[in-house]
């Protein structure tokens, strides 16, 4: 029996244990599909951000090392946060047009399909915090309480994911051009989001500019949490919050509202 077939037999059922397994099994399949070919697989999602580290470490810790302490932490930081949202994010873009077939023949509520994509992203993440891991014992952080901040910024951005990826996922089926659209701003967002750069370079306005990014928000929630070991200012929470839930709003409204036309556009 194929990996269709089993989801197709568990989604018969209604129960939140059930759909719980339907993402499980949704979360495999694409995991096995994007390292089918590649001999180290998931090991990639640990050597990515490292490989990646050090070359940017290499090309811009001399030229900022007067204004960022502990820059690989730096980066890093911003890059597995911005990787989470950007996966995320993306792969749910397609995912109802990808599993049409799963949508003919079962009634998995569609929101499901979101959820896979959003949570194989965060199984790839938690890979990549290996290394990130492997960094900061490198550089000799000192554990702190703040430190479990990460997993509420963590959470929050999961949330603001579902409902970015909710809101793409019924776009995408009735705008195609969605797609390269959707890429040429997540360009954009991620050079505003100051991964690799300080803040403090910029000019006023682009400091004001940055400060309503929701990506560069999550990030200077990690930073300060996990490499200046402070709770970030309460600006920063209000942000962040509002941020998260009227973006998952928004995108959980637009998706029950138009999910039903889906199938006649798809």
């Amino acid at each position: 029996m194929d990996n269709t077939q089993v989801i197709e037999q568990a989604s018969q059922g209604n129960s939140r244990k059930q759909y719980w397994y339907v993402i499980r099994e949704l979360t495999g399949r694409e995991i096995k599909r994007k390292y089918a070919r590649s001999y180290l697989g998931i090991i990639w999602s640990v050597l990515n951000p490292l490989l990646t580290m050090i070359v940017l470490s290499a090309i811009f810790s001399t030229m900022f090392k007067r204004s960022i302490e502990n820059y690989p932490v730096y980066y890093l930081t911003g890059w597995i946060i911005w990787q989470l949202f950007s996966e995320a994010t993306r792969s749910s873009l397609t995912v109802l047009v990808d599993n049409k077939n799963l949508l003919i023949k079962t009634k998995i509520p569609r929101i499901v399909f979101v959820l896979s994509r959003c949570y194989t992203a965060l199984v790839n993440f938690a890979f990549s915090c290996i290394a990130y891991v492997f960094i900061i014992a490198i550089f000799q952080l000192t554990p702190d309480i703040t430190w479990l901040l990460f997993f509420v910024d963590m959470a929050f951005i999961l949330i603001l994911s579902i409902g970015m990826g909710a809101l793409l996922s019924i776009l995408y089926v009735f705008f195609a051009d969605v797609k390269h659209l959707y890429g040429v701003f997540l360009t954009m967002l991620m050079y505003l989001s100051a991964i690799f750069y300080p803040v403090d370079s910029l000019p006023g306005w682009m400091q004001s500019v940055l400060g309503v990014n929701p990506i560069y928000i999550f990030i200077d929630f990690a930073r300060s949490a996990i490499m200046e070991y402070e709770v970030p200012d309460p600006i920063i929470w209000i942000k962040m919050i509002v941020w998260s839930i009227v973006v998952f709003a928004i995108g959980i409204t637009v998706f029950r509202r138009r999910q039903n036309d889906v199938m006649i556009h798809i």
